[in-house]
């Protein structure tokens, strides 16, 4: 007996590689939707109500990591802040450091698809080393690295304090969070 005949259903992709212009609008759209994932700035600044001191070092390293985890999109950009007001009496420096940051942003941590350059498909590679190159010959003649360093760790210096100080209790993790974190799985999700 013969088989019924099927329906094929086609999927509809992009074109892979695409043009370099959409690799950046892409890169963009990923960099607007990690930083829109910030949690409100009143919750992360939280009065004194939400401050107190540890009782422990191990109690201070739980709550740090709890906040990082949970603040993660905020300690970014205080960071990012903070090494942005290092360079703020250099303007120009400040100008290359942001041009090189948002390189590394957009061409490879937030870019999905592979680049293509005059036709020719870029490896990631090549695009590490290029953004590598780059950064290594502004940073040689500008000389950025010592103000660079010193606001990144101010940065780091205020995260880590306020991770420890910062009660982190009441403070709870979104369902799609907790799946995207791989703390909970979809099956443990779809079962509750």
């Amino acid at each position: 007996m013969p088989s019924p005949p099927t329906s094929v259903t086609t999927a509809t992709y992009t074109t892979i590689p695409i043009a370099g212009g959409d690799v950046i609008n892409r890169s963009v759209q990923n960099l607007y939707t990690f930083l829109s994932r910030s949690r409100p700035w009143p919750e992360f600044i939280a009065g004194a109500s939400a401050v107190d001191i540890p009782t422990s070092f191990s109690d201070a390293a739980i709550r740090v990591r709890r906040n990082f985890k949970y603040f993660s999109v905020n300690y970014a950009i205080l960071i990012s802040g903070c090494a942005a007001c290092s360079l703020i009496g250099t303007p120009i420096l400040l100008i290359f450091a942001c041009l090189i940051f948002a390189s590394w942003l957009i061409f490879l941590f937030f870019r999905e698809d592979p680049m293509v350059v005059l036709g020719h498909q870029v490896s990631d590679l090549a695009v590490i080393s290029g953004l590598a190159t780059v950064s290594a010959i502004v940073v040689w003649y500008t000389g950025i690295l010592n103000s660079l360093m010193i606001g990144i760790m101010m940065g780091v210096l205020l995260s880590v304090i306020h991770g420890g100080l910062r009660n982190p209790e009441g403070l709870f993790v979104d369902e799609d969070d907790a799946v995207s974190t791989g703390l909970i799985s979809n099956a443990e999700r779809g079962s509750s």
